[in-house]
């Protein structure tokens, strides 16, 4: 049996990987294999360090987006780790070829000028949904909360000025809240109790069931596309808005970073880049010579 062919078998049958998976696998191999002009096992066990350098040349001449190359490079990795432990090979020819750093997309948020008010809300009859919706943008975008984190919040770790939230891994952190923020709590809350709804967590249906992550992303999705021009309307675009107004009103990374819950200070440097923009924008609008 052909190297390639033992590769694919073990694709399908250990690793158990789906046919499109292996397909894509497969076209990356057989594109390796043709630029490098590999005809049969020998060429192939015969590859070398200079000779993946070329290969990764090759993609990059060809105008191939960096992620698109570095899936290429990782499925070549891939087969050669499979040659090397099933002692084919002593070295793994492509082990120390990096990938091409990848294009960081500045997150995506609502310029100021475009934050909702009340109005958006005006269709909305039922005076229980209402405060909910309203809630729900409010509390992402005040507080940066994530989607499960909202979903998760429980009615004892909301009080009058703080929420108390468990993020990632279990890591509880304190977050500060408006009074405004505080007063639509206040009010969904009775909004609840007069519906009879009791449960352990701030969030429920008309039912009294926990909101599913689908419901939530419904709702910001919907009032997102009522009170911007955004193409990105979710739950996480208000996180990255929470941040970078914070940014450009003067708080700083590391309050940011608290605030988050993130646990490097690098996740949390991406929101810079934004505030740049608006300094600048401030710069040359301020500086007679800017």
């Amino acid at each position: 049996m052909a190297l390639t062919e033992e590769f694919q078998n073990y694709l399908e049958h250990e690793k158990r990987f789906s046919r499109h998976t292996v397909l894509a696998y497969m076209n990356d191999l057989s594109q390796f294999l043709e630029i490098l002009s590999l005809e049969n096992d020998k060429d192939i066990l015969e590859v070398n360090h200079q000779m993946m350098r070329s290969y990764l040349v090759d993609l990059v001449e060809k105008e191939f987006e960096n992620t698109s190359v570095n899936r290429k490079l990782s499925s070549v990795k891939t087969f050669y780790k499979f040659l090397r432990q099933q002692g084919y090979l002593e070295v793994n020819p492509a082990q120390k070829v990096k990938s091409l750093k990848q294009k960081k997309n500045l997150p995506t948020f609502v310029p100021e000028q475009q934050l909702w008010d009340q109005s958006i809300f005006n269709e909305i009859d039922d005076p229980f949904v209402r405060c909910q919706d309203e809630l729900i943008l409010e509390l992402f975008y005040q507080t940066g909360i994530r989607l499960s984190e909202l979903i998760h919040l429980k009615e004892n770790n909301v009080s009058d000025n703080q929420i108390k939230v468990l993020g990632k891994r279990n890591k509880e952190r304190i977050i500060p809240i408006s009074k405004k923020l505080s007063n639509l709590i206040l009010l969904y809350r009775q909004s609840k109790s007069d519906l009879g709804l009791i449960s352990d967590y701030l969030m429920v249906s008309k039912s009294g069931k926990i909101l599913t992550p689908k419901f939530v992303y419904n709702k910001v999705n919907l009032y997102l596309g009522k009170a911007t021009n955004l193409s990105k309307k979710s739950p996480h675009v208000l996180r990255h808005t929470f941040a970078t107004h914070m940014l450009n009103n003067g708080a700083s990374i590391e309050t940011i970073k608290k605030l988050l819950g993130h646990t490097d200070l690098s996740a949390t440097q991406i929101y810079t880049h934004n505030s740049f923009k608006q300094i600048q924008s401030i710069y040359k609008q301020a500086h007679p010579r800017g």
